[in-house]
């Protein structure tokens, strides 16, 4: 049979192409930073965790530093605005009354930042970090319930590999088993973050006359066993921080 050959239009023979390296590359992400008010560069650190980095990632990641940064500045250059009056009154004697009213002024803003030392100020932080901590206790505890189920069940769906000789399946849920145990062992390590976050927070918490909450040492697991203990563990300090949280006036929402 012989081969015909069709022409085919120009405009077709470009949709039919494969397509070129430089339609299918992304574009690299503008660097991004901002010049903060003491000189410092404020850079966005690439999270190798997410989606290969685009403009509106990076400049969303900015968006989400910048706001603790911006927070964390407003009584520094409060303080720092009176250090500055302080400083003319100082080097410029004898102070004008224009220096004297600056002075009155910027201590006058400054009393918001000293209501941090107080009871009043202190305690709405306290309660809504430790009902941060409740909810990251709770999701580690319910994670921890669903692994240490999983692993229990496959050491019994083990054992009756192991005595029907099956080694095929043996060998897999050895495998499964090694996951499991790996999940295990990160489960715990995450529990670290949240006790450091305590320890931070205590001194704080002495300053606003909440008694102390001291976290369990839970360590790592491995199988089923060492997970509910660790349960055991998470459950008598949640208890603690809710009784805490309660006496503060409870968690909002």
């Amino acid at each position: 049979m012989p081969n015909i050959d069709i022409p085919i239009p120009n405009d077709l023979k470009e949709v039919l192409e494969a397509p070129k390296c430089i339609d299918l590359s992304f574009p690299p992400p503008k660097k991004l930073t901002i010049q903060m008010p003491t000189g410092s560069i404020l850079t966005v650190p690439s999270d190798l965790s997410k989606n290969i980095p685009n403009d509106c990632s990076v400049t969303f990641s900015m968006l989400l530093q910048l706001q603790p940064v911006l927070m964390s500045m407003e009584c520094i250059l409060k303080m720092l605005k009176l250090l500055k009056v302080l400083s003319d009154a100082v080097t410029s004697p004898p102070p004008t009354p224009g220096m004297i009213k600056d002075i009155v002024n910027a201590v006058a803003d400054l009393s918001t930042c000293f209501l941090a030392l107080t009871p009043a100020g202190l305690i709405p932080f306290i309660r809504d970090v430790l009902c941060l901590i409740l909810r990251i206790l709770r999701c580690l505890i319910g994670n921890m319930k669903s692994l240490a189920e999983i692993m229990s069940g496959l050491t019994i769906r083990l054992e009756a590999a192991n005595a029907k000789g099956n080694t095929e399946l043996t060998e897999t849920l050895k495998c499964a088993q090694g996951n499991a145990a790996s999940s295990a062992a990160m489960l715990t390590q995450a529990f670290g973050p949240v006790s450091g976050i305590m320890d931070l927070i205590s001194p704080l918490m002495q300053m606003a006359g909440v008694a102390a909450i001291k976290m369990p040492a839970i360590g790592s697991a491995n199988d089923a066993e060492g997970l509910l203990q660790a349960v055991t563990a998470l459950e008598d300090v949640v208890n603690t921080i809710q009784t805490a949280v309660d006496a503060l006036g409870g968690c909002p929402g």
